[in-house]
């Protein structure tokens, strides 16, 4: 079985789409894969408790209390360590996860480290996706899904949705009609992934 952990900081409405998505359509025996866990690296994450109520195991790292991006992230790893199986390492799935992580984790879950993002990558990396199309003059908008390498949001594109940005759009309309995007294609990635 192989196990996918998701990594949120807030809401978790990425994750929960991924949760809802996989049960919906029997990953467990379709793709021989579930959602083992969630770690959120805010005690107050609202997507905790949705986790809780589906039954999956949390834990809550706080950032705040390591000495060093270093040292959150290295517990980071032993937490997500805990769900690999015999020769099937866990995915790692960041949905809302408002953390740079550093090269050396990002090297120890190369390949099975995947993060969405709200722009159509490579434009508009970073924060404040939304705005900066506008300020653009941007006739189109959207969301990426892509495996992460060291260079912020830049790692391979696995899927992409579109919307139109439309008169009139403030950066949180838009960022509504994008997540909505969201919710459809990280799941559609990630099961297209696991069956690699």
């Amino acid at each position: 079985m192989k196990n996918i952990v998701i990594l949120i900081s807030g809401g978790g409405s990425n994750m929960a789409a991924i949760v809802k998505t996989a049960q919906r359509e029997g990953w467990h025996k379709k793709l021989g894969a579930r959602v083992a866990g969630v770690i959120s690296n805010k005690a107050q994450a609202h997507g905790l408790v949705f986790a809780q109520e589906q039954g999956l195991a949390t834990e809550v790292l706080d950032h705040t209390t390591f000495a060093s991006r270093e040292a959150f992230d290295a517990a980071l790893s032993t937490a997500i360590d805990r769900y690999d199986e015999p020769g099937q390492p866990a995915l790692v799935v960041l949905a809302g996860f408002m953390r740079i992580l550093t090269p050396g984790f990002v090297n120890r879950y190369a390949g099975r480290l995947l993060n969405i993002h709200p722009s159509l990558l490579p434009a508009f990396a970073g924060l404040h996706t939304h705005q900066q199309a506008l300020d653009a003059g941007c006739k189109f908008a959207g969301a990426t899904v892509h495996q992460v390498t060291a260079e912020l949001d830049h790692g391979p594109i696995l899927a992409q949705a579109v919307v139109p940005v439309l008169p009139g759009d403030s950066a949180d309309i838009l960022a509504a009609r994008v997540l909505t995007q969201e919710h459809l294609i990280y799941p559609r990635a990630i099961a297209e992934w696991l069956r690699q």
